[in-house]
C-alpha cells in the first residue's frame, strides 16, 4: 500500500465515495484474483511477463491457425489454478457491497467465476470476457461443461473436437481478435452510464473496450475510484487512486 502521508486520506475518501453511493458499478480484472493464487497477465510476476509465448494461447488467430497452440492450450487448461482457487477477501468485499444494496453490477474481465463462487449474484456479474468453465465450438456454437472436454484430454485426446459437428473447441472465453458479445457489452455500457461511482479494481485498464468504461462512467457524471497495483492510463480521470493489495484495500472501502 502507498505509505505516503496521504494514504489514510485516500482510503477515507474512497470509502466515503463508495459507502455514500446509491449505485456502484465495479470493473474488475485479474488483480482481484491474484490473492486466490491465479497469476495476472501483465504484472511483474504476470503469466505473459514471464512467458511471452503464453499470450498466443489467448490469441484467436494463433489458436485457430496452429494445432500446436491448441494442444498447449488444452494442457494448460488441465492444470489451471482456477480449478483449485478459492475466493479471497477482495471478492467477499463485493459480496458485502451487494448485500448493502449499493452494488449495481460487477463488470468483470475475469473468466474464473470467483465472484459467483464468493456469493455475488450471477445476475449482477457481467462477464465481458466469458468463462473458462465452459467450452464452445467455434463452428456450431455447441456449449458444454469444460470438465467434459478435460476428461477427454486426460484420456488421450490432445485437441478434442466438438462432439456435435467435429469442429474446433475452445474455452467459452473471448480471445484477442475475437468479438465481444454485443448484448454483454451493452449491459456493461449501461452499468457504466447509470452508476454514481465506478470502482475499477485489479485491472491495468489497457484492454478495450473494458478500459473505456471508466471514461464512459466519468463522462456520465460518476466518481471514479481505481485500485490497482500499478499505474493505469486512467489514473488522471479518477477521484482516488489506491495501490495496495486488493484483499486488504477493498474490504476497507466497501
Amino acid at each position: 500500500m502507498d505509505t505516503g502521508m496521504d494514504s489514510d486520506t485516500d482510503l477515507r475518501r474512497a470509502r466515503e465515495l463508495v459507502t455514500g453511493a446509491s449505485r456502484v458499478t465495479a470493473l474488475t480484472g485479474a488483480g482481484v484474483s491474484t490473492a486466490s493464487g491465479i497469476p495476472d497477465f501483465r504484472g511483474p510476476n504476470g503469466l505473459w511477463t514471464k512467458d511471452p509465448e503464453a499470450e498466443k494461447l489467448s490469441n484467436l488467430q494463433a489458436y485457430v491457425g496452429s494445432r500446436d497452440v491448441r494442444v498447449r492450450a488444452w494442457r494448460a487448461r488441465l492444470d489451471h489454478p482456477a480449478w483449485r482457487a478459492q475466493p479471497n477477501a477482495a471478492h467477499e468485499a463485493f459480496v458485502a457491497l451487494e448485500r448493502s444494496g449499493r452494488l449495481g453490477a460487477i463488470v468483470t474481465q475475469n473468466i474464473d467465476e470467483l465472484h459467483q463462487r464468493a456469493g455475488s449474484s450471477p445476475d449482477a456479474v457481467i462477464e465481458l470476457h466469458g468463462t473458462m468453465f465452459h467450452t464452445e465450438c467455434l463452428d456450431c456454437g455447441d456449449r458444454r461443461d469444460m470438465q467434459e472436454a478435460l476428461e477427454r484430454v486426460r484420456a488421450g485426446e490432445d485437441d478434442p473436437p466438438c462432439l456435435v459437428c467435429g469442429g474446433m473447441l475452445k474455452s467459452a472465453t473471448i480471445s484477442f481478435g475475437q468479438a465481444l458479445d454485443g448484448a454483454v457489452l451493452e449491459a456493461a455500457r449501461i452499468a457504466a452510464v447509470t452508476c454514481d461511482v465506478l470502482l475499477a479494481a485489479g485491472t491495468s485498464l489497457t484492454v478495450h473496450p473494458a478500459a473505456g468504461l471508466v471514461e464512459i462512467a466519468a463522462q456520465a457524471g460518476a466518481s471514479v475510484v481505481i485500485c490497482n497495483a500499478s499505474p493505469t492510463p486512467y489514473d488522471e480521470v479518477a477521484d482516488v487512486v489506491l495501490s495496495g493489495p486488493l484483499d486488504e484495500v477493498l474490504p476497507r472501502i466497501t
